[in-house]
Parts: structure tokens; C-alpha cells; sequence
């Protein structure tokens, strides 16, 4: 298994990988809005995959009231950054959380560890859920090889969206909400 360690991180991320705070600054701001377009309050976080925190940093800053719990399955990001240690493929919260994220990790899992963790993200997803899971077909013709950890077992969306189907529905740019979750017009929600 890789680790998710100092270099990983100075690899991966920062000025250096695909992602650094002001992009995230941009995503989270999107994801947060569009969930306010459909009248979902967004009073409490999961944050899957926590890593450097960006996700919950820019939570503090921008939404002070709303409660993020940050996990990880890394010891230096749990360490370095102030998360939960939890496996998301052996783990289930108790309760439910208005938004969950799960940016950029079930890659690094197994198919019977993500299969498991399909069913805990959706115990724990109350509204919404972003998901950022490259699939085969992205790796082959998007990613940048440079700026993304290509060492991650490759599936084909079909092959993902067969599993989070039994959960969720796929409503764009990311976003999964229950399928007993808010009502969406039929073109906003794919079938």
C-alpha cells in the first residue's frame, strides 16, 4: 500500500499536484452553493480522505457554524493535519452528515474495500454527496501524469456507477444524493 507521507504530500499537492487551497476554495464554494440551490442547509461535514484539510480549512473560514469531521487513513496526515483516523471501507458513522466529501480517494481501494465504502458513504450521506473518483477511461485521456498519483487500481464508470446506483443518484459535476433523498427534476438526476 502506498504512503501517504511527507513526500506524497509535497508530490501530490501544493504547487507541485492537482490540487492546492484555491482550487479547492472554488470547488468547495460551488458544491456549497448549488446545495443551497436546491434549499439543502449544509449545518455538518464528513470529509473522506481528509488529507491536507483543504476541505475543512476552507469550511472554518468561510462557514464557522458548520461542524466538519475530518478523516483519514494516514497517520501523518492524521498527525500533521488534526484528523480522525478512520478506514471509510471498515468504518461507519453513527450519524448521518448533511454533506459528505470523498475527494480523490477509493482509487486507492481495492474492489471489495470500495464496494464497502459505497455502503458507509451512504449510511453516513443525509443530503449530498462530492464524489472525485477518476475512472480508467480519465487516467487514459484526462488526467496529467505529471500532477496525479497513477500508482491506483483503475476501474471504468460503469463499473462505479453499477455500484453507487444501489445508493445514490448521480445528479453532475460530482454530485450524488440518496435515492430516497431530495426530489430533483428528472433532468437534473441521472436514471
Amino acid at each position: 500500500m502506498l504512503k501517504f507521507d511527507t513526500a506524497y504530500y509535497q508530490r501530490f499537492y501544493g504547487d507541485n499536484g492537482a490540487h492546492d487551497y484555491e482550487r479547492i476554495a472554488h470547488l468547495a464554494t460551488a458544491v456549497h452553493h448549488l446545495a443551497a440551490w436546491w434549499d439543502i442547509r449544509i449545518a455538518s461535514v464528513l470529509d473522506v480522505g481528509s488529507g491536507m484539510g483543504m476541505w475543512r480549512d476552507w469550511y472554518h473560514d468561510s462557514y464557522p457554524n458548520v461542524s466538519v469531521r475530518s478523516i483519514d487513513v494516514s497517520e501523518h496526515a492524521c498527525a500533521t493535519w488534526n484528523h480522525e483516523r478512520r478506514d471509510i471501507a471498515s468504518w461507519r458513522p453513527r450519524g448521518k452528515f448533511d454533506l459528505v466529501v470523498c475527494h480523490s480517494v477509493l482509487q486507492y481501494l481495492d474492489n471489495a474495500s470500495v464496494v464497502q465504502a459505497f455502503e458507509n458513504l451512504s449510511a453516513a450521506t443525509r443530503h449530498v454527496m462530492y464524489l472525485e473518483l477518476p475512472t480508467k477511461w480519465d487516467y487514459e485521456n484526462i488526467v496529467d501524469e505529471d500532477a496525479t498519483d497513477l500508482q491506483v487500481y483503475q476501474r471504468s464508470a460503469q463499473w462505479y456507477r453499477g455500484h453507487l446506483s444501489k445508493y445514490f443518484r448521480q445528479v453532475g459535476a460530482g454530485l450524488w444524493v440518496p435515492l430516497n433523498g431530495v426530489p430533483m427534476y428528472e433532468l437534473e438526476a441521472c436514471k
